[in-house]
């Protein structure tokens, strides 16, 4: 087994490069190279779990969060029901320890615990890829989790070879409750460059859950603006610029993915983003076919703590690089490249200081920063041994350095990330997959808002090691002209969790290991105008042997009961179709908290709460009245039977436990009809 190095001492990123160029990485290949083409992906360790969500899945149910994107993909689920407080789980593990990106920008860092930390609108997305687990080395830095990677539509999208102008223009309605505005416009500045703009409107009022009660504090205004060019520099050159720029506002609770009851004070919040990305690609021959991302990234929250301390910010901003090369050797396909990112994080006072001062540890400081910095070398073979089996193996080097500037703290560390899997096709209708996966993380800028220490305390062990995961995935796949089935079971055991635990101030340390277990099973039938999926996931996450919980375990992992999807798609007509959607959850009871409260004196002993089961349903109906195709009328009706009840990737019910009152996930919203109208030109 490989073993994994944290060092106290930097290490060279040169250094970093000759190690890692020694080893491997998983990407590889599927067009012809000549062309100025991004040579496709395809993934063999963890294939079977991966998932890639389309437009068209999005379109139809009218997507508008993070919950409507993820609806169909058994691994993942979202909690926190309002847009601002979602956070997304792949395998229970919550978004802080996976990669995100946006057009390959990395979404890093928390700017508030109690808000998500990943944001992007449905309309924009022309696919969305996750990746299940710790897998391959182009996976990116830390992504012991797993990877979800967004990628946003282009002009070559939306515009056929003989048009030169497009335009879409929408507007929905949905009755719990709000409605939402876009326009997208897009045309070709030549014969090799377009570009594309649009802006994106949300305005939404309290939503109420299945029994008609009014959920408090989640009405919200979201807007989006977005730009992109792209186009041929030469032959064999193209270039992709985009810039985005994201805006949430409204009055929420203290801590908005928590219950607001009514009377309870709200307070104002904001949120933003923006993002800068640039994406070269340089197609030689079979040799070198050179990509390369750059990125920015800089978002931002302000909260009005008027009871107490006063406005209060924090920002994040992240920039850096990835560049990868593929090369066709026979029958193998390399891929290798070297990654940078910067992340800056700090929180503010930004009231008059006679408002803070009284509320802080130390009156003299007013802003806390802090600074991280990860450098990773990469490589990986894709290797066709026949027409039967593929052999893909890699490895990555990464090196993590955080500095605390404000109390001049700091730790570093580096490991090696290897990989190794494959696909066996035994059969003209079945493949086997099998893999494994080690990957390490060092320890990342910290949670904005909890920045601010006591000027005597350590705020990080001074013997902390990296985080080591172990990841194991077995699949089978069967497909014919009518069904494709997937079966896979899998295992991943994070050791030397890093975490920041309750009681002790802000003081992260190694506090164990967290496991995953479970398997996935999903079947897919088409025949003429009918589709139908099913999918089952069965999904275990402990820490240390205890079942993980969203308010003990916030940024860590949340518990959810086995998930049943049933999804039907029949097309009634050339210009007509209609779907039924179906989850059902099981119960999860019993779970034992407060291990921690008990550790350090806060309660007597241990508590247990449970986690009702639910099922919901889902209906859409999508017309194409005209001929041309320029007009399309959708209707969904999200909770058609208006259950009342609270995702089980939301925090759990602790209300019965004294002393924990008021601590609990949202409900999620009741009915909700959507209207929509698509006129594009």
């Amino acid at each position: 087994m490989t073993s994994f190095h944290s060092g106290r001492g930097v290490k060279p990123l040169t250094l970093a490069i000759s190690l890692a160029l020694a080893a491997s990485n998983v990407y590889a290949e599927e067009s012809a190279v000549n062309e100025s083409k991004v040579i496709e992906s395809i993934a063999v360790v963890g294939q079977t779990t991966n998932t890639e969500i389309t437009p068209d899945e999005l379109e139809k149910y009218q997507a508008n969060d993070l919950a409507d994107i993820f609806r169909f993909v058994p691994s993942v689920s979202v909690g926190g029901s309002l847009g601002v407080a979602q956070k997304v789980y792949i395998r229970g593990l919550e978004d802080t320890l996976f990669n995100v990106t946006v057009d390959g920008a990395p979404q890093t860092g928390t700017l508030f615990h109690h808000i998500g930390r990943v944001a992007i609108d449905p309309e924009l997305l022309k696919e969305v890829e996750v990746q299940a687990g710790a897998g391959e080395a182009t996976s990116g830095a830390g992504a012991i989790g797993g990877a979800i990677r967004f990628k946003t539509k282009g002009v070559d999208d939306l515009l056929s070879s003989d048009e030169q102008f497009g335009g879409t223009i929408k507007a929905g309605y949905f009755s719990n409750d709000g409605y939402k505005t876009s326009g997208t416009f897009y045309g070709r500045l030549s014969d090799s460059w377009g570009v594309l703009g649009s802006y994106i409107y949300i305005d939404r009022d309290n939503m109420e859950d299945g029994d008609g009660n009014e959920l408090y504090g989640t009405s919200a205004e979201q807007s989006l603006g977005y730009v992109k060019v792209n186009g041929e520099l030469t032959d064999n050159q193209t270039l992709s610029l985009s810039y985005e720029k994201r805006n949430e506002e409204g009055e929420f609770g203290a801590r908005p993915n928590w219950p607001t009851l009514e009377g309870d004070t709200l307070f104002p919040m904001e949120g933003e983003r923006e993002t800068f990305v640039l994406n070269h690609l340089f197609s030689a021959n079979d040799l070198i076919n050179l990509e390369t991302s750059l990125f920015h990234t800089q978002s931002s929250v302000e909260q009005n703590r008027f009871d107490r301390w006063g406005l209060y910010g924090a920002e994040m901003k992240t920039y850096g690089f990835d560049i990868r090369n593929i090369s066709l050797l026979g029958d193998h396909t390399l891929t290798y490249g070297i990654e940078y990112r910067k992340d800056k994080v700090s929180s503010e006072y930004l009231a008059d200081a006679s408002v803070w001062q009284k509320w802080a540890w130390d009156p003299n400081i007013g802003k806390f920063q802090e600074e991280g910095e990860v450098k990773g070398v990469y490589l990986q073979d894709h290797w066709q041994i026949n027409n039967e089996l593929l052999l893909s193996f890699g490895v990555r080097y990464d090196q993590y350095d955080v500095e605390q500037v404000t109390y001049d703290n700091q730790t570093d560390s580096d490991g090696v990330s290897p990989n190794i899997g494959l696909n066996y096709d035994f059969h003209p209708n079945w493949r086997l997959t099998l893999g494994y996966a080690q990957a390490m993380r060092g320890k990342e800028v910290g949670d904005a808002f909890t920045l601010a220490q006591a000027p005597d305390w350590i705020s990080i062990d001074p013997d902390l090691d990296a985080e080591k995961v172990d990841n194991t995935e077995i699949g089978l796949n069967y497909h014919d002209e009518h069904w494709q089935v997937t079966a896979s079971v899998y295992q991943s055991d994070i050791d030397d969790v890093i975490y920041d635990q309750l009681g002790r101030g802000v003081y992260f340390e190694n506090i164990g290991q967290l496991e995953t277990k479970g398997f996935e099973l999903k079947a897919v039938y088409w025949y003429e105008d009918w589709r139908v999926q099913a999918s089952y996931s069965n999904n275990d996450a402990e820490l240390n042997g205890n079942t993980v919980e969203g308010y003990e375990h916030i940024g860590l992992a949340n518990a959810r009961g086995d998930t049943l999807g049933l999804n039907v798609n029949y097309a009634l007509s050339d210009n007509l179709e209609m779907g039924w959607n179906f989850s059902y959850v099981s119960d999860l009871n019993d779970i034992e908290v407060l291990q921690r409260g008990v550790e350090i004196g806060w309660i007597e002993q241990t508590q247990t709460i449970d986690k009702p089961g639910y099922q919901v349903h889902d209906i859409y109906v999508q017309w194409v009245p005209l001929s041309s195709e320029s007009l399309t009328v959708n209707l969904a009706v999200q909770n058609l039977f208006n259950e009342q009840y609270r995702d089980h990737s939301s925090v759990g019910d602790y209300n019965k436990i004294k002393g924990w009152e008021g601590v609990a996930g949202l409900y999620e919203a009741g009915r909700d009809i959507r209207v929509s109208m698509t006129y594009q030109f």
